[in-house]
This record gives structure tokens, C-alpha cells and sequence, in this order.
């Protein structure tokens, strides 16, 4: 396991699967992610027709956040799928306005 998986798989809701799914996008540290967001890093696995359910969205955010995806409020969860559903605009949620 190298240094980079060992720092993904610290955050919570990250466990092995997903920090493989995130190093096929070029995400390859907890730094990568906060630049990319959690939307634009869901729209990315989409794009490569990796199967993901809104979940992987849901632990992207709380990842960032640092809490478990379940504990997510509900409007933010439901903002975060419409973020990521919105056709590409370069914009996107980020953790800064969480």
C-alpha cells in the first residue's frame, strides 16, 4: 500500500474500493479531492462508466467534512445531487461551501 492510499483511507467513509475508484480519476490525496469537490469527483467516476450509486457522492462530501455520509443533513445531501446532475458548468460543490 503506498503513503497516498494510506492517507485516502484515513478519511472516513473511504475504504479500499473507493480510494481505488478515486486514483482512476487522479485522485490521489485528501489535498487532490478538496481542489476537485465531491461533485465534480462523482461526475468524474460517472464519465469513466464506473457503476456508483449517490452514496459514493454522499461519502466524497463527508470525507471532506469529516463525518460519516449518513450523517449528512438532508438539504445537503439533496443540493449535492443536484449539483452533480447540473450539465458540466466548471462550477461545483466544495467543502468550503458546505
Amino acid at each position: 500500500m503506498t503513503a497516498c492510499h494510506s492517507e485516502l483511507l484515513q478519511l472516513k467513509n473511504l475504504g479500499m474500493a473507493s480510494v481505488n475508484i478515486l486514483r482512476a480519476i487522479g485522485i490521489n490525496t485528501h489535498a487532490d479531492l478538496k481542489r476537485m469537490g465531491a461533485v465534480e469527483a462523482y461526475r468524474r467516476i460517472r464519465a469513466r462508466d464506473i457503476n456508483v450509486s449517490k452514496v459514493m457522492l454522499y461519502a466524497l462530501q463527508g470525507a471532506l467534512m469529516d463525518v460519516h455520509w449518513n450523517d449528512l443533513p438532508s438539504d445537503l445531501k439533496a443540493r449535492l445531487v443536484f449539483e452533480a446532475e447540473l450539465p458540466e458548468s466548471g462550477g461545483g460543490f466544495t467543502q468550503a461551501t458546505a
